[in-house]
């Protein structure tokens, strides 16, 4: 396992992000969020949208870097993806990561590349040996590039591979233990894929490297129906944090303990209040918890 020290931040700040409720980065929340500056632990942002020199994402980016702790969070590094990483792709993380300095970067176990092809989405894995030593390449690769360790967030899914041999729990804790990266724990998608494969949530809660979790996500999911009339749930981002996910959050947090949440909404986005009403609803818990440690 290899070990990666923090990296070169200012002495103000910490190498970890604060163990309080944070927010997506929006555009249409720059001027409110530098104008009123509400109690927030961090906020997150998309690497891929600022993978560019200069431009009014860097300007605002920047000004509220000096006011709040800063996630990076990756959506195409494809990190499952049966080919060598985009090379590119990865300087660019690179020289985003370098310049903002960032208290954690996490991506997705995942993949959205084939060939030349990129699938603008998360893809399930196929849970075997080969697939677990080609994540683990990717993500030493990832982590020596930056220079720093990285948080592997746990995936939404809808369906399985017949020709997996791990269980996807097995399977992140292996990557977590060999690569020695962190875990980015999405409670909504643990609700999701455990509902729709059926699956015990409490066996798939304990079987994880929870020890490893440096970042939590929340997030809003939709209901549909699959082939066979079954209930479909879908990672959508783009409803109100249900009260199960809720639930299932604050067990979470009976486990590990306080750590950043993140409150995550990527479609149908609701004025900032309301956004800012469910980080308040995360805080809560946290400070909860926290006060009887």
């Amino acid at each position: 396992m290899r070990t990666f020290p923090c990296n070169r931040n200012t002495q103000a700040r910490a190498c970890e992000l604060p163990a309080q409720a944070g927010l997506g980065l929006k555009p249409a929340f720059f001027e409110a969020l530098l104008s009123s500056e509400p109690a927030l632990g961090f906020v997150e942002i998309h690497a891929e949208n600022y993978m560019v020199d200069g431009g009014p994402f860097h300007h605002y980016l920047g000004l509220l870097r000096e006011r709040y702790a800063l996630s990076i969070h990756g959506v195409g590094l494809s990190i499952g993806a049966d080919a060598a990483l985009d090379a590119l792709h990865l300087q660019r993380l690179k020289t985003l990561l370098d310049r903002y300095q960032p208290e954690s970067f996490s991506e997705h176990l995942a993949w959205s590349t084939h060939g030349p092809c990129f699938l603008n989405d998360l893809l399930p894995l196929q849970y075997d040996q080969a697939s677990l030593d080609r994540v683990c390449d990717h993500i030493d690769q990832v982590q020596h590039t930056l220079g720093r360790r990285m948080l592997l967030e746990n995936p939404a899914t809808y369906l399985q591979f017949r020709g997996s041999s791990l269980e996807e729990p097995q399977f992140i804790n292996e990557v977590i233990r060999r690569t020695g990266c962190g875990l980015l724990l999405d409670v909504c998608n643990i609700h999701v894929s455990c509902s729709n494969h059926h699956w015990s949530i409490a066996d798939y809660l304990h079987a994880l490297p929870l020890h490893a979790v440096g970042e939590i996500h929340l997030a809003g999911f939709s209901e549909d129906l699959d082939s066979s009339g079954e209930q479909l749930l879908i990672d959508s981002h783009s409803a109100p944090i249900a009260q199960a996910v809720w639930a299932l959050y604050q067990q979470v947090l009976e486990m590990i303990g306080p750590v950043a949440t993140l409150i995550e909404r990527d479609n149908e986005v609701p004025a900032l209040d309301v956004l800012l009403a469910e980080a308040g609803q995360a805080q809560r818990l946290l400070d909860r918890q926290g006060a009887r440690q």
